[in-house]
């Protein structure tokens, strides 16, 4: 059967209506109705259906397109009676900050005045209705492209009031590409002066918003919570290493495929999957770009279609920056290796020239890299080669690094372990020839089961001090002692509580539940966890095994051909352990 191909068209009612090639991703309605979150972040790289995927939203649940379920017959979301009920049931108010594209502040915030005051255009038929008193009609009236800065981040709010006010029910809010402002702001420089407005917009629109039903943001980067979310504790985050809606953004393999034997393409499979695959949305592989797809489909000729659309000055702007380790790494990438690094996924713009790390967080979230495997325990050695697995080490957006240890064992947290910890670390992060000045601060974190150090306190920090006058020494090497059985209504004591618990109903923080819950009742979340599980089996054994190929090459007895055959390695792998340990 030929679709007819339309390249660049995000409308979902305009391509349902002119019966053109279409992908059913309506799996996102039902898998974001059913999570219940109040507040959603979904980032993807850019040209993956985002836009597309708001456009299907606002198309279901919109009253704007009450009676409209034609569009969604023969959908994955149409076969169930539930969703059929709430189709077109809910004011929505959708916009998009896309284009907001400025070189400067005033320019930047006159931009997302505009979208707002269009807005109110949009739903003018309330000035008309008897639910505004003369008072509230002299405040639409005022929202403008003109309006005052407090006036414009309080008008989404103000907008979601009148709309509950006149449908009686809550609403939902739809916004497409929040990130874009926040690019061009720190590409431009005046990243500082749009993110006290961005935060004061957002705090109204989706924290401090009583009228507000469920809300769905997307981007390209999760921009840092502590410089633009900092009041959002109702924010639930999905990323590109996140398993949540892994398949609704992108086609899968088998979509591609499919859409191939549909075009009569299906000898052309092997070539396209060369081309177009490769994309890895949390445990989720094979995604392939949808732009690619599509215009590959329209024109039945590779190219790089995706590439060519690119826009990458803030990527090109770090790259051509960075340190002389990251161009290794960079050529590393090109001669098809893979790389080991420490990367944040939320994005601090204003630290980007000084975090090292930056480029790989920009990398992952824009589409250029994918992650193959996130590794939680981490193994650090000491100068004589002993090596420890820690159970949680992490960077922050400043540099600093954090392990973090659970124990259920009083043995397993004493001091002295402590201060190995802390010293590995500090054996790890410095660079040969590097200042011991520029040692980042540290702290190695013990949760354990019982309160190992016994004075009933729920947290210990323990540092340095100078015993003569009871000052702190300020090397920044920190430790902490979280006592496991400290209980009260603290944040540290429901912590505690929750994770003591193993059935997620009795969990307190609705995040820590809905992930608990995840991964013992959801099939995926089982399926997922017996995958971290058994891969973490796998890297123990390989752990054990090169030990044993290291002691043998120590010994010297056998050939490096034995030595493979006792171990599982080849040959070129012994030669290779021979060559890293100096045998």
């Amino acid at each position: 059967m030929e679709y007819r191909i339309s390249i660049g068209n995000q409308g979902f009612d305009n391509l349902r209506q002119r019966k053109c090639f279409y992908i059913d991703k309506t799996s996102l309605i039902m898998e974001w109705w059913d999570s219940q979150d109040i507040v959603t972040l979904i980032t993807r790289p850019r040209r993956f259906g985002k836009t597309l995927n708001m456009s299907m939203l606002n198309c279901f649940f919109s009253n704007g397109y009450a009676d409209r379920g034609d569009l969604f017959e023969g959908l994955s979301v149409w076969e169930d009676e539930r969703y059929r009920q709430i189709q077109g049931t809910y004011p929505v108010i959708f916009l998009s900050f896309a284009d907001v594209k400025a070189d400067n502040i005033q320019d930047a915030r006159f931009q997302v005045k505009v979208k707002i005051s269009e807005l109110f255009d949009q739903n003018t038929y309330l000035l008309d209705s008897n639910v505004l008193s003369d008072n509230e009609k002299d405040i639409f009236k005022n929202i403008t492209m003109y309006m005052d800065d407090a006036l414009c981040c309080s008008a989404v709010n103000i907008m979601c009031r009148y709309m509950q006010r006149y449908y009686n029910k809550k609403v939902i809010v739809l916004l497409d590409e929040y990130d874009t402002p926040m690019q061009e702001a720190y590409v431009n420089g005046y990243w500082e002066e749009l993110v006290a407005f961005t935060r004061s917009l957002f705090n109204s629109t989706f924290k401090t918003n009583p009228y507000l039903e469920r809300a769905i943001m997307t981007g390209i980067t999760r921009v840092s919570k502590e410089s633009t979310f900092s009041d959002l504790n109702n924010l639930k985050v999905i990323t590109v290493t996140s398993d949540e809606y892994s398949k609704c953004f992108g086609f899968t393999e088998e979509e591609v495929f499919d859409a191939l034997d549909e075009q009569e393409l299906s000898s052309e499979k092997e070539k396209v999957k060369k081309w177009y695959d490769g994309f890895t949305f949390g445990s989720t592989k094979d995604i392939y770009n949808p732009w690619s797809i599509t215009n590959y489909l329209d024109k039945k000729r590779f190219s790089p279609y995706w590439a060519a659309t690119s826009s990458n000055g803030l990527i090109n702007r770090l790259i051509q920056s960075a340190s002389a380790e990251v161009k290794m790494y960079m050529e590393d990438l090109l001669k098809d290796k893979e790389i080991i690094v420490n990367f944040d996924e939320q994005i601090v713009f204003d630290q980007l020239d000084s975090n090292k790390d930056a480029i790989w967080s920009l990398l992952v979230a824009s589409g250029y890299l994918k992650v193959e495997k996130v590794a939680i325990q981490h193994q650090l050695k000491n100068l004589q080669g002993r090596s420890i697995i820690f159970d949680i080490y992490a960077t922050d957006h400043a540099g600093k690094r954090y392990n973090v240890e659970i124990q259920r064992a009083d043995r397993g947290a004493g001091a002295k372990r402590a201060r190995y910890h802390s010293s590995l670390i500090d054996a790890n992060v410095t660079e040969p020839g590097e200042k011991l000045e520029n040692l980042v601060e540290t702290y190695v974190i013990f949760i354990t089961e019982h309160d190992v150090l016994g004075k009933g306190k729920p947290i210990y920090h323990i540092d340095r001090v100078i015993k003569e006058t009871g000052e702190n020494f300020g090397d920044e090497a920190h430790i902490l002692y979280v006592n496991g059985e400290y209980r009260d209504e603290s944040p540290i004591g429901t912590l505690m509580h929750d994770f003591s618990c193993t059935n997620a109903k009795d969990i307190k923080y609705r995040t820590l539940a809905e992930r608990v819950r995840y991964f013992k009742e959801d099939e995926k979340g089982v399926a997922a966890m017996c995958k971290a599980m058994e891969d973490m089996r796998d890297e123990a054994k390989l752990e054990e095994r090169k030990e044993i190929a290291c002691s043998l090459l120590a010994d010297g007895e056998l050939s490096y051909e034995k030595i493979a055959k006792h171990t599982g390695f080849t040959v070129e792998e012994i030669q290779k352990l021979a060559a890293q340990k100096g045998v």
